[in-house]
């Protein structure tokens, strides 16, 4: 099966937020959102993540955002969809929509909860990526899914020509280092914890998935360009947001960054579905200091 013929799926990609207002999907606010992160040269979105809330979204609701950030985007970044659950035959489901809908590649997170082997993974991994036609990449979050690809699991399947990438989340820097010597070259590497993305870089990523860059897409595009190409002095810099973005993680993502775009006058509302809720009150006002804080 030939390969749809990827974007270069490396920079900053924003993990977009899925806005709501009583419960419905709120497409203006996605609009704006989209078009101030193009503005500010971010460089790649995902849509159907986990700060998309995909657990809680329709088949519908999923195309109804693809089709509105694709509009929105023009073909000037790569869209990549969500598409992992933790049963085989959905995620194929999910991934086959993609492919008909145009998305660039799909981003496909280990099965969760029912926790299989790495064996297990090696197929349900293999399993999706003969049968479509769009570049794939991994995603490894334990933290969330309880199940971790080990290095050994990543170097076998970053050798079948549609896994293309892994967005790596652990934030262990030494583990990612190990998979990079166990896979090829061309195999790319994406940061998925925010707080690590700039060093993660520094040591031979080629980009982050992320959430931070909802609230500073401009300055984190900045840094991750500087890490890539050498410099050090990114990872110092960067530190001047390290405690925004550790606000941004104080309850479960996307809890906090929507509040922060709601503050921001990106979203509407800062609307959530259940079981998810607003940020706790007593983190809203040190929230929104924290953005005042690194405002230009």
């Amino acid at each position: 099966m030939s390969v749809k013929k990827p974007f270069d799926l490396t920079g900053v990609i924003t993990a977009l937020v899925s806005p709501f207002i009583k419960g419905a999907l709120d497409l203006t606010s996605f609009r704006r959102v989209i078009r101030h992160q193009l503005d500010q040269g971010v460089q790649g979105f995902v849509v159907n993540g986990t700060t998309g809330e995909s657990p809680t979204l329709k088949a519908e609701e999923v195309k109804e955002l693809l089709k509105a950030a694709q509009s929105e985007v023009g073909g000037q970044v790569p869209i990549i969809m969500g598409t992992g659950s933790n049963s085989t035959s959905k995620t194929l489901e999910l991934t086959r929509l993609a492919a008909d809908l145009n998305a660039d590649a799909a981003l496909v997170v280990t099965p969760y909860y029912n926790k299989p082997p790495q064996r297990g993974l090696i197929e349900h991994f293999s399993t999706v990526a003969e049968a479509v036609k769009i570049p794939m990449i991994l995603y490894n979050v334990p933290a969330r899914t309880g199940v971790q690809i080990e290095p050994e699991t990543v170097s076998e399947l970053s050798r079948h020509k549609n896994i293309v990438g892994i967005k790596e989340a652990t934030g262990d820097l030494v583990l990612m280092k190990k998979m990079k010597e166990l896979c090829p070259p061309e195999f790319v590497f994406l940061s998925g914890d925010d707080e690590t993305c700039v060093e993660f870089c520094l040591q031979g990523g080629q980009g982050v998935i992320s959430v931070l860059s909802h609230v500073i897409p401009k300055e984190l595009v900045q840094l991750v360009e500087g890490a890539r190409s050498g410099d050090k002095m990114a990872v110092k810099s960067f530190k001047r947001y390290l405690n925004l973005t550790q606000a941004l993680f104080t309850e479960a993502n996307p809890i906090p960054v929507k509040m922060a775009l709601f503050q921001m006058g990106q979203l509407q509302s800062p609307e959530l579905r259940l079981p998810l809720v607003t940020l706790a009150a007593d983190k809203i006002e040190s929230l929104e200091v924290l953005i005042k804080e690194v405002s230009p």
